[in-house]
């Protein structure tokens, strides 16, 4: 198996932030022309939830987090937990645009002589802090990372996603409850709330509505927001390191298949491929 090599960077590129608004806009558009390149290389994937939180991921990585892009390894880097594993066509796009690997790799998403596999894998894929897939379980480990920082006094923050469906687990709720029983200020959940999950909206196969009086019983500092309004996501990520003594869980209302028309809000592009067709007309629309 082929290994993904480190990309070459000075330490002020691995370190810079960015803030302007329509740049974070164009980062994020360039995750989705990545998503649609990887699942269409594929023939197979899941482009619905990935596209749905491109604008989540491109603030985490360009805005938010603490992480070095020549130190993926880094004991003192902020954790990021894509808890809905099968949106890991997202989490490769992000990870390559920031630059720990070519872009060019996410067309062999999911053959066999690669290393960017059906669902994220931390041993193969620099950046990647947890290896996910089993829904449910991602909050669990995000709750052993939070921990530990504060056990060690890191002082890191771990960010968690979780999908709308996910989070019928029950196992969310036992995490949930852990989190806020040790005061786990330094974490943070966001949930891609784009209503549908493989079977079909989350009201019809399991409604878990209201999401945030959920949360909020359980003990966590609650913000709703649009999640494609990119000074909406700044402004909650910076809300919720303000918060002390409970973690914070930002409801981002987003739309599956954002960015590309015919796959928006369509529960049959939560787990298939474009055709040749789709895919230049989808690339077509990313490219305006």
């Amino acid at each position: 198996m082929q290994e993904i090599e480190y990309l070459e960077q000075s330490k002020e590129e691995s370190i810079l932030k960015i803030t302007d608004i329509e740049e974070l806009k164009e980062k994020a558009n360039d995750i989705r022309r990545g998503i649609i390149e990887a699942v269409y290389g594929a023939k197979s994937g899941h482009p619905g939830g990935s596209l749905s939180c491109a604008d989540i991921l491109a603030v985490l990585y360009f805005n938010q987090m603490n992480i070095d892009k020549t130190k993926p390894r880094d004991d003192a880097r902020d954790r990021f937990i894509l808890s809905k594993g099968h949106a890991a066509p997202a989490l490769y796009s992000t990870l390559a645009n920031f630059g720990y690997f070519d872009v060019k790799e996410l067309t062999n998403l999911r053959h066999l002589d690669s290393n960017l596999q059906g669902h994220p894998d931390m041993n193969k894929i620099p950046g990647v802090d947890a290896s996910t897939g089993s829904l449910g379980q991602g909050l669990s480990i995000a709750n052993g990372m939070a921990m530990s920082s504060k056990l060690n006094s890191k002082g890191i923050r771990v960010y968690c996603l979780l999908g709308d469906g996910e989070i019928e687990e029950g196992q969310i709720w036992e995490a949930a409850m852990t989190a806020s029983h040790y005061k786990l200020d330094n974490l943070c959940v966001i949930v891609d709330n784009n209503n549908l999950q493989i079977d079909g909206t989350i009201e019809d196969v399991m409604s878990p509505y209201p999401i945030d009086e959920k949360f909020r019983s359980f003990g966590f500092n609650t913000i709703n927001i649009d999640g494609h309004d990119i000074s909406q996501i700044i402004k909650a990520f910076d809300m919720a390191k303000a918060v002390k003594g409970k973690p914070t869980a930002i409801i981002a209302k987003t739309v599956k298949g954002k960015g590309v028309s015919f796959m928006e809000n369509q529960v049959g592009w939560h787990g298939k491929a474009p055709n040749e067709e789709e895919y230049k007309k989808a690339m077509k629309e990313l490219k305006k």
